[in-house]
């Protein structure tokens, strides 16, 4: 059985102190949440659990990120969390903090 995309959604998370990749993936997810809004569950015979969500997650440092914790993030149907290198650390002027960027894309098919 094959997939359709239906929906392909981005966002960008950002911790400003202590570069938590985790906290930043979380807020990048959800950035990208916040600019959906389905409306297509009406006139389909689709329900928000036949969803196949996935997340991909850009990292300047991708082992820092726990697919578990970013799929939590999801309230609807079967996640899977991938990471990759992406993202963008920048480093304070005297070297001793950094801001963490991480970017999302969440990508929602369904079955044919």
């Amino acid at each position: 059985m094959g997939q359709n995309r239906w929906i392909t959604e981005m966002g960008l998370g950002v911790d400003v102190h202590g570069a938590d990749y985790n906290k930043a993936a979380r807020r990048a997810v959800s950035d990208a949440l916040r600019h959906s809004s389905l409306h297509f569950f009406d006139v389909t015979d689709k329900s928000a659990q036949d969803m196949k969500v996935e997340v991909v997650i850009g990292a300047a440092e991708p082992a820092n990120i726990d697919p578990a914790v970013i799929a939590q993030e999801i309230p609807y149907g079967t996640v899977t969390v991938t990471v990759t290198s992406g993202g963008l650390d920048v480093i304070s002027e005297n070297g001793t903090d950094r801001i963490t960027m991480v970017n999302a894309a969440i990508l929602v098919s369904f079955d044919d």
